[in-house]
């Protein structure tokens, strides 16, 4: 099944950034997990509460403590978890992981024009399956990104209620990423 088509049938991210808020998500309707959290030591555990819980498990690569910037950290995450993707700011860390098989995310921050008119050219240098933009409170904007680019957009960061969810899916995105565990329980369409 593609990123695309699993996005389709669950809009809605859980992103977790603490063990409280990984309860709480695998107690929720959410299918996927987005690890904001962890170290070398700990993720091989978080990822397998996940998978256990029949849930798709999307690791932060940026985030995770105890590893570098380098492709090498895609392929400890390849021998030691069953993560199903990975979520990047850096192309080349994207690049690493789409070769080792995971799906993957490549997270942008939109904070200017600038950032805006480079959004389809990162794209193309890392050729993730989607893009997180960041934040994802901006309909607008990611009305224009959704027309610029030909790819899945998950809005992400300061999407606070069901308003702003239901707004970003308007606007082209195909699913929302949040910590908000209201937001958790937003149906689609509903």
């Amino acid at each position: 099944m593609s990123l695309n088509q699993i996005l389709a049938q669950h809009p809605i991210i859980a992103a977790v950034k603490d063990t409280e808020s990984l309860d709480a998500a695998l107690q929720s309707d959410c299918k996927i997990i987005s690890v904001l959290y962890g170290n070398i030591c700990n993720i091989g555990t978080i990822v397998q509460r996940i998978k256990k819980a029949e849930k798709y498990a999307f690791i932060h690569v940026d985030l995770l403590d105890g590893t570098s910037n380098k492709e090498i950290v895609i392929n400890f995450l390849k021998i030691v978890t069953a993560a199903d993707g990975i979520i990047s700011t850096k192309a080349s860390m994207v690049k690493a992981a789409k070769a080792q098989g995971f799906y993957c995310i490549h997270r942008m921050f939109l904070l200017d024009s600038i950032s805006f008119h480079n959004v389809g050219k990162q794209a193309a240098q890392s050729a993730p399956d989607c893009i997180e933009i960041l934040p994802g409170c901006m309909p607008k904007v990611l009305g224009w990104v959704a027309e610029k680019v030909d790819l899945p957009i998950i809005a992400g960061g300061l999407v606070c209620d069901h308003e702003d969810a239901a707004a970003a899916l308007k606007a082209g995105a195909i699913a929302i990423s949040t910590t908000n565990r209201d937001v958790w329980a937003f149906k689609a369409g509903k």
